[in-house]
This record gives structure tokens, sequence and C-alpha cells, in this order.
């Protein structure tokens, strides 16, 4: 039997080619998703791929949500915590809001997902969690406080959770991507985006191909001896010691 791999934020950008990545590498694959309904069912009539809609910034909503896919799909062995949002500001115009609802979805949505999937990962001796982090993250970005501090604290939990599980065979790894050709990407101004080009040593944007080849590495069975660490994907425009 396949092994089950739950991707959130799934049905579009990187999460849909991972999701697609991961299904046509054998596995069965259910994608999460959290507002664009027409979408997700058009993606899911595309490629056969189980859709779920939840908000993975709530707690409870993850546990109905990761129930539902159990039930239906069998239990989960491969979680990817791909979704993410944006609510970009300067500092000294941030809205509480604003901050609340990226940490939400960026941060908080790891413990939600993680919580209710780790014991029967451990009791099953065999798990891989792979978390999605940013370029930004890494080295930070001006108007992106609650974005950087969101996607630095993934890498904090990974490695602590790194830590908890490695002797059960539960590897808990972080992709941090740099500019990637998605929709979000597109929607800059054409000449911002042609200095965010300039700026990158392969001489352009990353494909979400590229992050897809990362988690397929990472979600391997053989890779049980890479754990704790950040796989960095962004043709060489930052280089993180």
């Amino acid at each position: 039997m396949s092994r089950v791999a739950l991707v959130t934020g799934g049905t579009r950008g990187i999460g849909a080619a991972v999701s697609i990545a991961l299904k046509d590498a054998g596995y069965t694959v259910a994608a999460n998703f959290a507002g664009n309904e027409d979408a997700a069912n058009a993606f899911k009539e595309e490629t056969s791929i189980n859709v779920y809609k939840w908000d993975v910034g709530d707690f409870d909503s993850c546990e109905a949500g990761i129930a539902a896919v159990e039930a239906d799909l069998g239990p989960v062995e491969v979680l990817v915590n791909n979704a993410g949002i944006t609510r970009d500001t300067m500092l000294h115009k941030m809205s509480r809001e604003q901050w609340d609802d990226v940490i939400n979805v960026d941060l908080n949505s790891l413990f939600n997902m993680c919580r209710p999937l780790i014991d029967g990962m451990r009791e099953r001796n065999f798990g891989r969690i792979i978390n999605m982090t940013s370029i930004n993250g890494q080295k930070g970005q001006m108007g992106q406080t609650n974005y950087s501090a969101a996607k630095a604290g993934i890498i904090g939990f990974t490695k602590a959770l790194a830590l908890e599980t490695a002797r059960k065979d539960i590897t808990v790894n972080v992709i941090a991507p740099g500019y990637v050709n998605t929709d979000m990407v597109a929607a800059v101004p054409e000449k911002v985006l042609e200095g965010i080009v300039a700026g990158i040593p392969k001489g352009r944007l990353g494909e979400p191909s590229d992050i897809a080849n990362g988690v397929l590495f990472l979600a391997a069975d053989e890779t049980e001896f890479v754990t704790g660490t950040t796989l960095t994907i962004n043709g060489a425009q930052y280089i993180a010691g």
C-alpha cells in the first residue's frame, strides 16, 4: 500500500506542484486548502487528488480535517506543511490583525498539524515531516516582520522536533525556497521583479517543480538519516551558513 501524504495549501502554486509530484511518485495524496473552492475542485478534477477544506490556523479544524483524511485514505505518514499567507507592511503601520493572521497560518499551523499526527507516527515508528519556510525567514525582509518571524520560527520548531523524534524514524526537515514563479510573485511590479531576478545568480526565478523535487527527496524512505536540516533552494540568491 502506498504511503499517505498530506500537503497543506496543496492545491495552488508550490503546494499544487508538491501534491502532483508526490502522486506521480506513488503516494496517496490529500491536498488541504482554505479558501478558493472553485480552484480546489478544478485541481481535483484535473489531478484526481482528494482535496479537503479547513483552516490550518485553527487547531480544532486541523484535528477534524486530519481525522477525515485518515478515515478516507489511511494513516498520514508524510506531512508537508506548505500553507502560508502574507500581510506585508512596515511594522509601524502593521495592525495586530495582520500580525496575528500571519503567525496563526504560517507558524501556529505547524503545531496544529503536527500535534494530532505525531502520536500515530511515533507508534508506527515512521514519519516524514517537511516544513516550508522562506528565504525571508533566513535573512529577513523589510515590510515582512510578521512573515519573517513566522518563517524563522519554523526553522527552530523543526530542529527541536527533529531531536525529539529521531529515534522513532520520524524525520523533520525544512525547505527554504527563494523567489518562485507563482501567482504571488507574478503580481510583483515588473521593475521590481526584474530587480529580484537580477539578484539571483542562477539568472531565473525558481519553478514550483524545483521545490517539489526537494520534497520528494526528504519524503523518501531512504533519507532516514537526514533530519533537522534546512534545504535551501534559491538559485544561490542567499547562501546560509
